[in-house]
């Protein structure tokens, strides 16, 4: 409870619920009350009155604010708030389909850990979309879910990689509702009719249908969600030397938005599994880029941003969707980093060490010198 002096001279002002009435003394408390003002002052309170408010007085008056900027420990939050990523109430973007749709170029990122803790600081650093990869990364959809949630609360949008090219697993995906969803390792436009048909409801598909009790329709709560089946982005995986062969066909099958660009895999497929910066390799991925950017049908050009392939040197050569950086390698490298530059090494230890041992037997042999001289 507040403390206020009940000296005849202090004033204290606090916010109040409005009201009309005119100013008026409290019998209770002694206190002058200013409705229309919206303040309560103290004054001499009279003999016998409480010397704090009562019940009564604070359901009606609250502070404005009880911790005023004088506080340092106030004073510090506010700054370390100050300092921190601004935060807008502005509306989310729209969906990734429309925002490629437009124009626009998105940049995004790898989430490989799991972790919604590292999935909200994804979104909240400002990405245009976060890939939760099933892939090559330990988790499930089960596992996708809250990482999801972690992503919505930042307000930006998950796109799910599956595991393989498999209708259950492309069901059970898409019933969490992701913006996208990435299906690796596609050969042939037979694999690429399978893939797209696994991520639509008939007739246009067969995709299974539960859309009353999944995530994607908030359980059903959401009634137009099998109105936005259409919004999904849809990307599939260029990673061999067969399937940029078949890349034309593969972009003509109707249902597929994008297609992305995997080095490392297509890199391994003609023997360059260490050096996705070969000469070989990278005419192979410029074939690859031409021919999904001269394709009759739109369809966007995806790829991964590498050391050797800058996204800015991406951008010139025509992409329109880049996933640069990976929550493991970016807390990889910055772990390695900090302890290269702040830790001691066991040799330099042993030369502190031996340093410290020297001089105490030094001090040690003069006290003895000095022992025996006396």
């Amino acid at each position: 409870m507040l403390a206020i002096a009940a000296s005849a001279r202090s004033k204290v002002s606090f916010a109040a619920a409005a009201h009309s009435e005119p100013v008026t003394r409290s019998k209770k408390t002694g206190y002058v009350i200013n409705r229309q003002k919206l303040e309560i002052s103290a004054v001499p309170k009279r003999r016998n009155t409480p010397s704090i408010p009562t019940a009564m007085s604070y359901a009606r008056v609250q502070p404005a604010n009880p911790f005023p900027l004088a506080c340092p420990r106030v004073a510090k939050a506010r700054h370390l708030r100050a300092m921190a990523v601004p935060f807008t109430a502005a509306a989310p973007p729209g969906p990734l389909k429309a925002r490629l749709a437009s124009g626009e170029h998105l940049y995004g990122a790898f989430l490989c850990s799991f972790s919604p803790t590292l999935a909200e600081i994804l979104g909240w650093a400002g990405y245009d979309y976060v890939v939760i990869d099933m892939e090559h990364g330990p988790g499930d959809t089960f596992a996708a879910l809250p990482c999801m949630q972690a992503l919505a609360s930042a307000g930006v949008p998950a796109i799910l990689r599956i595991a393989a090219n498999d209708p259950v697993l492309m069901k059970k995906a898409m019933d969490l509702g992701p913006q996208g969803v990435v299906v690796p390792m596609i050969e042939t436009p037979s694999d690429a009719e399978k893939a797209i048909a696994s991520c639509q409801y008939p007739p246009r598909g067969n995709r299974g249908a539960a859309h009353p009790i999944v995530h994607a329709s908030m359980y059903g709560i959401d009634t137009s969600y099998l109105q936005m089946n259409e919004e999904v982005l849809r990307i599939l995986q260029i990673e061999s030397a067969e399937a940029v062969d078949h890349i034309l066909d593969i972009a003509a099958v109707d249902g597929v938005d994008c297609l992305m660009l995997g080095p490392t895999d297509l890199s391994s497929s003609i023997g360059y599994l260490h050096d996705p910066g070969h000469e070989n390799v990278m005419k192979l991925m410029h074939r690859a880029e031409k021919a999904v950017l001269s394709a009759p049908v739109t369809t966007y050009l995806g790829g991964f941003a590498m050391p050797h392939d800058p996204p800015e040197e991406m951008r010139k050569r025509g992409y329109h969707l880049i996933s640069g950086a990976v929550d493991l390698a970016l807390f990889r490298n910055a772990a390695v980093a900090d302890v290269k530059a702040n830790k001691v090494s066991t040799a330099s230890q042993r030369i502190l060490l031996g340093g410290v041992l020297d001089h105490f037997t030094q001090l040690l042999f003069i006290s003895y010198l000095q022992h025996k001289e006396s």
